[in-house]
């Protein structure tokens, strides 16, 4: 099994920054992709981004493109969402996701999930 745990939520301001982490433990496979997931109250759980095993390749949902960053340590077993020019609409629970196909957008095919860290974006 594997272990996903998220930290780094918190209260911004618009236009403010914040970095979300994941620590993977338990059976981590440096193939699976990473991912970060988020919902907003009402909402369906969508897709952030997501990174490969290796950090080459990544993706982005249109909405966070140029804003967001995701990236990986896989000697921690970390991976990072950097967050720039938050909005208010940016607030939702994040979620972390391990798999292996690192840029699905369908929540079935992520294997592992974390509990979720809150974003709370103020105007």
């Amino acid at each position: 099994q594997v272990q996903l745990v998220e930290s780094g939520g918190g209260l911004v301001q618009s236009g403010g920054s914040l970095r979300l982490s994941c620590a993977a433990s338990g059976r981590t496979r440096s193939s699976y992709g990473m991912g970060w997931f988020r919902q907003a109250p009402g909402k369906e759980r969508e897709f952030v981004a997501g990174i490969s095993g290796s950090s080459r390749l990544t993706s982005y949902a249109h909405f966070v493109e140029g804003r967001f960053t995701i990236s990986r340590d896989n000697a921690k077993n970390t991976v990072y969402l950097q967050m720039n020019s938050l909005n208010p609409e940016d607030t939702a629970v994040y979620y972390c996701a391990a798999g292996f196909i690192y840029d699905s957008r369908r929540y079935e095919d992520w294997n592992h999930w974390g509990q979720g860290t809150q974003v709370t974006v103020s105007s």
